[in-house]
C-alpha cells in the first residue's frame, strides 16, 4: 500500500527511456519573454509590486549598503520564484511534482551552500572562524562550540531540502489518500469529501507560498554569515 501510495511521486513519463516528467520545472521559462513586449497588466503589476517587498527585506539581511553586495538580492529573488512556480505547477492534476523530489531539492539547496561556503572562507577565512566560536563563550565550552557549529553548518542544505521535500509530499499524499475513499462513500459524505479537498488545496497553495519565502529567507540568512 506505501508503495502504491508513494508511486505517485515517481516520474512516469516515459518516451524512449527518457523521463519527460522534469521537462515541467522549464515551463516557467517560457513566461520570462512576455514581460517584455506585452502591456503591462495586474499580473505583472502584482508580481512587480511582490519582487519589489522581497528585494527590499533580502537588503536588509544581507545588509547590502555598498557597492560589494549589490545586485546579490536577485539570486534569492530567482530561487523564490522558480521554487513557487515548481511548487502551484505541482497542485495541478496530472503535473509532476519536481519540489517533491530529494534530486531536485537537494541539488538546490547543496549548490548555494558550496557557493556560500567557497566565498566565506576564500575571501573572509578569518570571520568564518570567529563565527564558530559565538561571544562570550567560556574557554572549557570552546572545542565543544566548534563542534556543535561544524555540526550544524554541514547539515543546513540536507535541513532545507528535507524541510522543502516534506511539506510538498505530506499535502500531495493526504490529499491522495482522502481521494482513494471516495469510491466508498454515499452522496452526503462525498460532498463533504469535495469540500474538505477544496481546503486542503486551498492549505497547500498557502504552503507552497510560505516553503518558497521560508527557502529563500533561510538562504539569505546563510549567505549573510559569510559577509
Amino acid at each position: 500500500m506505501m508503495n502504491n501510495l508513494f508511486s505517485i511521486f515517481d516520474p512516469s513519463t516515459n518516451l524512449f527511456n527518457l523521463s519527460f516528467n522534469w521537462i515541467s520545472t522549464f515551463l516557467g521559462l517560457l513566461f520570462i519573454p512576455l514581460s517584455f513586449w506585452l502591456i503591462p497588466n495586474r499580473h505583472f503589476i502584482m508580481w512587480k509590486f511582490i519582487i519589489i517587498k522581497l528585494n527590499n527585506e533580502f537588503k536588509i539581511l544581507i545588509n547590502q549598503n555598498n557597492n560589494k553586495n549589490k545586485g546579490s538580492t536577485f539570486i534569492f529573488i530567482s530561487l523564490f520564484s522558480y521554487i513557487l512556480f515548481n511548487n502551484f505547477l505541482g497542485l495541478l492534476p496530472y503535473i509532476f511534482t519536481s519540489t517533491s523530489h530529494l534530486s531536485m531539492t537537494l541539488s538546490i539547496s547543496l549548490s548555494l551552500w558550496i557557493s556560500f561556503m567557497l566565498f566565506g572562507w576564500i575571501n573572509n577565512s578569518q570571520h568564518m572562524f570567529i563565527h564558530m566560536i559565538p561571544q562570550g563563550t567560556p574557554t572549557m565550552l570552546m572545542p565543544f562550540m566548534v563542534l556543535i557549529e561544524t555540526i550544524s553548518n554541514l547539515i543546513r542544505p540536507g535541513t532545507l531540502a528535507i524541510r522543502l521535500t516534506a511539506n510538498m509530499i505530506a499535502g500531495h499524499l493526504l490529499i491522495t489518500l482522502l481521494s482513494n475513499t471516495s469510491n466508498i462513500l454515499n452522496f452526503y459524505l462525498l460532498f463533504l469529501l469535495i469540500l474538505i479537498q477544496i481546503i486542503l488545496l486551498t492549505l497547500e497553495s498557502a504552503v507552497a507560498v510560505i516553503q518558497s519565502y521560508v527557502i529563500s529567507i533561510l538562504s539569505t540568512l546563510y549567505s549573510s554569515e559569510t559577509n
